[in-house]
């Protein structure tokens, strides 16, 4: 394993242990507790708490009034001065809400992110918050689970990415910044295997697979300074997270160095006994303070017990005097000792300039999944009547997704007024809710709904499922289109003209069983305040589709968990030996099946692949060369594919390298993202594009949990998805 990082004290530590030598055990205690805030008002046992230094931190709270308040008498009616944490589960926007997190993801673009980043944490430090619990960067392989909307995604290293560019526009330049917020890496570790995708599940996830594939992103974090780290509810292998010390201690401390401070998710410390790891709370406080974990969100067991631990010397004073220290560090690096920040309300009207960005985050986190005969984009002077039809088409609050606590859907511009606002008065708008909510299992009005679908020239059906839908602990065993949806798609179906889908969700959703009767597929998952014009856009082709699937999209549930990074198995699946159960004969004999690994009842790919996204434009890749036939640790390799735009349409392709290694001391995966450019090109324009792979890139944790590169031969891919790509070889030699 890697040695331990030297500590060198910088400015913020040194003021914080100078601090931390006046204050007494009750004080120190406090600063370890973060408290509910009350929402609109301030209770007298919080301000008396606060007065006696028994809070640290304050969650959930956006009054500006209340939260300069709050602060005032952290400064200046304690006996220290120590100002709070406010936090607040700022997840994709503030009040300008960007599309949800694997929205962005789909987006590719680490500057789209960060910006988003950035404008979330300027509107919520108007109002007093400092501290947001994100970025949720779980490995997200199940889209049964809710959480998957909070996720990046299925891949490591384009989580990876993406939440570094994330945590640099929470954090911006210093977090001595006014405007800047102190991010939170979550959920550590391992939350996104949650058994059969339900939330605060079990996790089995063994070392080697935990190393490769679930902690690169936190790992990343680390090394790129994110402040805090968030525990996860769940055990793993059967510790949960809050008590795991060889996760929290050993691993993110001892091996990683990080030194920000680690806080419990909501109660998870007192989950402790329900997990059945702790007899009691006292119990539960001496597991999570042994493991480190620095601050206990809301449930008070520190508040009640860790006195007397210290006391007892079960949990040594220099353990919670380190554990103090550097949650004092970080709130003298932020600058909250010094002039308070200022707060104040948002203005009642967004700034352009949010509203803009959120725009062009929704306009580049839409995939389209199926465009058959060009159906799109549409043409409104060759149309007289459009039909919107469906349950998500007018509906602000809806299109901003899970986990939005201080957006307004008065601010949301939905898909049906954008429409109706482009085409203006060169085609008819027609428009029909036909269904209650998404998860309605009636028609409001077949007969009319078949009638308005008969009239149109053009069927714009918005659907999905609801924001409620998807979230934490929101998970479904049934990941079709929800309620009567499908029989909606049969009406305007029947009505013998074009169906373009535009869908709405935050998960990927099995829709195979409906994909024959749609012209057209716009995925748009929840895209947040300016969704609506976004679509707008790119359905009339002001703007050509660019998103790319961050996660495999199943043909149907029972494939899950299906990611493009599998392992080969000893026998792997090919379209040569596979068979459908329904074309075995009567009575076959047991071994005239393909003995491979597939299911008899579905084929045993995606419907759509991990990085999939079709464009308006036609992309063509040729003439793929590696600068050598050979990498080592001093001479890198480059390889090159020239892409053409063969069409008159300017669009952004995102061009993907895969690479995978032959042999390894542990089995590797078929395929492993390694590198990603988003071009813009222009009509008709070619253009080289080069990656380079360093050994570096070839490392992994390999049979002794060691990080390393071994010898031998790899393939490498260049394309647009993970199932597609211009193909090359070389040998990592020494």
């Amino acid at each position: 394993m890697p040695p331990k990082l030297e500590c060198i004290m910088n400015e913020f530590e040194t003021k914080a242990l100078a601090l931390l030598k006046d204050m007494t055990l009750e004080e120190k205690i406090g600063q370890m507790n973060q408290v509910s805030g009350s929402v609109g008002y301030i209770p007298e046992h919080l301000s008396t708490a606060i007065r006696a230094g028994r809070v640290g931190s304050v969650i959930n709270e956006v009054d500006p009034d209340i939260n300069a308040e709050l602060q005032r008498i952290a400064k200046e009616e304690t006996r220290l001065g120590i100002p709070l944490l406010i936090g607040r589960d700022v997840i994709h926007g503030f009040r300008t809400i960007f599309p949800i997190p694997l929205g962005q993801a789909a987006t590719w673009c680490k500057d789209t992110i960060a910006q988003s980043a950035r404008i979330a944490a300027i509107e919520a430090n108007t109002v007093g918050v400092n501290w947001t619990f994100s970025p949720m960067i779980d490995i997200a392989r199940d889209p049964r689970w809710g959480r998957i909307a909070e996720s990046f995604g299925e891949d490591p290293y384009l989580c990876a990415t993406l939440s570094v560019a994330m945590v640099e526009g929470y954090q911006s330049e210093s977090l001595s910044n006014p405007t800047a917020l102190a991010a939170c890496a979550k959920h550590f570790a391992g939350y996104g295997a949650s058994e059969s995708g339900r939330d605060y599940n079990t996790t089995n996830i063994p070392e080697n697979e935990l190393r490769n594939v679930y902690l690169p992103p936190f790992h990343a974090l680390s090394d790129a300074q994110v402040a805090t780290f968030m525990t996860s509810f769940s055990d793993l292998n059967g510790i949960p997270a809050s008590g795991n010390t060889w996760l929290t201690k050993t691993l993110l401390r001892d091996e990683w160095g990080f030194k920000g401070f680690v806080v419990s998710d909501w109660e998870s410390i007192k989950g402790l006994t329900i997990h059945g790891l702790a007899e009691d709370k006292r119990h539960a406080a001496k597991l999570a303070a042994t493991a480190q974990v620095d601050m206990e969100m809301v449930s008070e067991c520190y508040l009640a017990y860790l006195g007397d631990l210290v006391e007892n010397n079960e949990v040594p004073l220099a353990t919670l005097d380190t554990m103090v220290s550097r949650i004092l560090t970080l709130k003298f690096e932020m600058g909250l000792f010094d002039s308070p920040r200022a707060s104040q309300p948002l203005p009642q009207t967004l700034p352009q300039a949010h509203l803009l960005a959120a725009k062009n985050a929704a306009l580049k986190s839409c995939v389209l999944l199926k465009n058959q005969d060009k159906q799109l984009p549409l043409r409104p002077h060759n149309l007289n009547n459009i039909a919107v039809i469906g349950p998500l088409a007018d509906d602000g609050f809806e299109q901003m997704g899970t986990w939005v606590f201080d957006g307004c859907a008065e601010d949301s511009v939905t898909v049906l007024s954008a429409i109706k606002a482009r085409v203006g008065d060169d085609c008819h708008v027609s428009y029909q809710k036909a269904m209650a909510n998404s998860r309605s299992q009636a028609l409001l009005n077949e007969a009319e709904i078949l009638q308005t679908a008969k009239d149109a020239d053009v069927i714009v059906a918005v659907l999905g499922e609801e924001a409620i839908l998807s979230g934490e602990a929101h998970c479904r065993t049934n990941i079709d289109l929800p309620g009567a949806q499908h029989a909606l798609i049969n009406v305007m179906s029947s009505s013998g003209k074009p169906v373009v889908a535009v869908i709405m969700a935050g998960r990927p959703l099995t829709l195979e069983p409906v994909l024959d009767k749609l012209d057209a597929v716009l995925y748009a998952w929840h895209p947040g305040t300016m969704g609506g014009p976004a679509i707008a856009e790119l359905l009339f082709g002001v703007h050509s589709p660019s998103g790319k699937l961050p996660v495999s999209f199943p043909r149907v549930v029972g494939q899950i968990p299906l990611y493009y990074a599998q392992k080969q198995t000893g026998r792997p699946a090919d379209e040569e030996s596979f068979i459908h159960q329904d074309d075995i004969p009567e009575r076959a004999g047991q071994t005239s099946l393909g003995m491979t690994a597939t299911h008899l009842d579905c084929h045993f790919s995606a419907l759509f692949p991990f990085g999939f996204g079709l464009s308006y434009a036609d992309f063509h890749y040729s003439d793929i060369a590696l600068s050598s036939g050979e990498v080592s640790k001093d001479a890198p390799l480059t390889v090159s594919v020239t892409l053409t735009n063969m069409s008159d349409i300017k669009a952004d392709e995102i061009v993907q390298l895969y690479i995978r290694d032959r042999v390894g001391s542990v089995t590797r995966p078929v395929k492993e993202l390694k590198g990603f450019q988003r071009v813009t090109m222009k009509p008709n324009e070619s253009r080289s594009i080069h990656f380079l792979i360093t050994v570096d890139d070839l490392r992994f944790y390999d049979i002794n949990q060691a990080f390393n590169y071994e010898q031998g031969d790899f393939e490498v891919w260049v394309g647009s998805h993970s199932h597609s790509g211009l193909h090359g070889t070389f040998k990592l030699v020494e």
